[in-house]
């Protein structure tokens, strides 16, 4: 009975349920984890002023680069079937290590600063990897069916991690909640080597083969993103594609942040919990039940440039009507798409990849390029607002031309992704 519900509402195979499940757990598991450590980074900003945190946000970006490199030397030596497990194990570790150095140097003024760093520096790389992981178990025809519903369970655990945040804060204090974002993160660690049983038995994978290493050599992912001829390079239009997400996010970000001056911090708690309680339960809704449709009866073509052409439109009424539910509005429909939508069909791109761009190539723009977007963007709204002087609606004029492109390019990726 089971299966057949899942077959028709989920459009999932017999024979890939305890794949898909198992991938469901994992990404629900990675996300609970990083929102529960989250929430204690976010604590610690306060502590410092725009210019010590834009100075933290720029030290990222740096730490990115040099991580990423390491990553692509990792890919190129281990093998593969203890690449992904070994990573969350890594980052488990490493938690558990900065929670020590924080708990015997409660002064330090460092640290926290390191803290903040590695979490950034997380938050972008597990996701990564983890789609990374995906790509290599499912093919081109099974992401179309499956992405969506696995992408649901990030949402789930959105929703959770913080909740444990809300709950276990004031009683056992925000340096312990490391603890328990750390041990989380070896549930994804077993996950990884079950899934990578499953992976050398199925035989419609994209796995190359779990008992060798990827090969070459540390630059190999920037080298796939940079290879000419550039405008044809699948991986630098999805870097592109990622860096006007970026510009959409930072500006929506920056806005709220903005109108929610002159709110009291109650208010302002309050308002951002909606916006994600909203974006998360809504998130849920449309992958699990909505995005495998749609990625097959309209393909990614239509699917890809969805939500950035919905976003043209409300970036448009934003022009006109530049009030905070206006903008709340936005920031839950640009949220819920990504998360539930656009992320998703995204990630089917890099079925059509091999393995190194998949995971080298690939973390290069997760992490790197996401960065570099925050940063170009962030600096961008503030020279049109403080430099220019434009107002919200004006700003919100030349976010509809920046969406328009975004639709536009996604309207290409998602052509190239349906002709293959």
């Amino acid at each position: 009975m089971i299966d057949s519900i899942l077959q028709k509402i989920t459009k999932i195979k017999p024979n890939e349920i305890r794949a898909v499940v198992l991938s469901f757990a994992f990404i629900f598991s990675i996300l609970a984890s990083y929102y529960i450590i989250r929430s204690v980074r976010d604590g610690l900003a306060s502590d410092w002023t725009d210019a010590e945190l834009s100075t933290i946000w720029t030290f990222t970006f740096f730490i990115s680069f040099i991580v990423v490199s390491f990553y692509g030397y990792i890919c190129s030596k281990i093998t593969f079937r203890y690449l992904v497990p070994g990573i969350y194990g890594f980052f488990s570790l490493t938690f558990f290590g900065l929670y020590a150095m924080l708990a015997l140097n409660p002064d330090s003024t460092l640290i926290p600063q390191v803290f903040y760093v590695w979490v950034s520096v997380f938050s972008l790389l597990n996701i990564s990897v983890f789609w990374s992981f995906m790509a290599d178990i499912f093919n081109k025809e099974q992401s179309q069916r499956i992405f969506g519903f696995i992408a649901a369970g990030s949402s789930l655990g959105a929703i959770f991690g913080p909740t444990i945040s809300l709950l276990f804060a004031n009683r056992i204090g925000s340096e312990a909640l490391i603890l328990i974002s750390s041990s989380m993160l070896f549930i994804p660690m077993f996950i990884a080597l079950m899934l990578g049983r499953e992976t050398a038995t199925n035989q419609s994978s994209n796995s190359d083969g779990n008992n060798t290493a990827i090969g070459g050599n540390f630059w190999d992912g920037f080298v796939e993103f940079l290879k000419p001829p550039i405008l044809k390079n699948l991986l630098f239009g999805i870097g592109i594609f990622i860096v006007l997400y970026t510009g959409l996010s930072t500006f929506v970000y920056f806005a709220i942040k903005n109108i929610l001056t002159d709110v009291d911090q109650d208010t302002r708690t309050q308002i951002w919990a909606g916006i994600d309680l909203a974006v998360n339960v809504l998130g849920v809704i449309t992958a699990m039940f909505g995005t495998s449709r749609l990625t097959k009866r309209f393909g990614l073509t239509i699917t890809l440039p969805l939500v950035p052409f919905i976003i043209v439109i409300a970036m448009l009424i934003l022009s006109i009507s530049p009030i905070l539910w206006v903008v709340v509005g936005l920031q839950v429909v640009r949220r819920a798409g990504e998360y539930a939508i656009t992320k998703p069909a995204r990630e089917m791109l890099f079925t059509t990849l091999d393995r190194e761009s998949r995971f080298k190539g690939k973390s290069v723009i997760d992490v790197v390029v996401y960065r570099a977007g925050d940063i170009f963007w962030a600096w961008s709204f503030t020279g049109l607002t403080q430099g220019l002087g434009l107002t919200l609606g004006g700003v919100a004029a030349i976010g509809s031309g920046v969406a328009l492109m975004w639709a536009y390019l996604g309207y290409r990726l998602g052509s190239y992704f349906d002709k293959e």
